[in-house]
């Protein structure tokens, strides 16, 4: 089980900033990691841990909008949120066009930066979830006999074993005991269970390409 738990990254070039939003957001229990530039940001990010990006625009040693272009080329799945003293709607716009999640203006009220980022994390942990399971169930499925995957698609249409049997024209015994293989392959307990996870790949064979 993956005990780590989600980080905020914050990237400001002002001290100030850095250590009265790390107290803040310390104070509803995130764990937040500092960077003072961008390029020291990128040493030590780790695309694959589940984490949100707090980027201030204007910093020596390269720009946020810089990082937050970067960041869109490494197609990283952390959500960014733009925190700057000098908004514009130009900025703004560029924010979201490269693929900012947010744009806040300083100073930000402490709520709605809260919120901001709870909301954004939670978005964010749901997703990665979400693909997770589908990547495990994908890879499951690929475990099946060509065989079991015509029964698996039938039992999904909905019908029993003595019909698919007479549609794939095996005995009924021999549904049973491709349905028992793939049920144990899939690593499903209820019928139910095995609609709800493998349809869609039934359904949309091409996503398993």
């Amino acid at each position: 089980m993956n005990t780590v738990l989600p980080l905020v990254h914050l990237v400001d070039d002002d001290d100030a900033v850095r250590q009265g939003l790390a107290l803040l957001l310390s104070t509803v229990g995130m764990q937040v990691r500092t960077y003072a530039d961008p390029e020291q940001f990128l040493r030590a990010f780790d695309p694959a841990q589940a984490g949100i990006i707090l980027l201030d625009v204007r910093m020596p040693g390269g720009s946020g909008m810089g990082l937050l272009d970067r960041l869109g080329a490494m197609n990283i799945s952390q959500p960014v949120i733009i925190l700057t003293g000098h908004g514009t709607v130009d900025l703004c716009r560029r924010a979201f066009k490269a693929g900012a999640t947010e744009f806040l203006e300083k100073p930000v009220d402490d709520e709605v930066l809260i919120d901001t980022l709870q909301r954004a994390l939670t978005e964010h942990l749901l997703n990665k979830g979400r693909k997770e399971a589908e990547r495990t169930a994908r890879e499951r499925y690929l475990r099946l006999s060509a065989r079991e995957r015509e029964v698996l698609e039938l039992l999904v249409a909905g019908m029993t074993n003595r019909e698919i049997g007479h549609a794939l024209d095996l005995s009924p015994r021999t549904v049973e005991v491709h349905r028992a293989h793939l049920v144990e392959k899939l690593e499903t307990e209820t019928l139910a269970q095995l609609i709800r996870q493998y349809a869609p790949l039934v359904d949309a064979p091409h996503e398993l390409q």
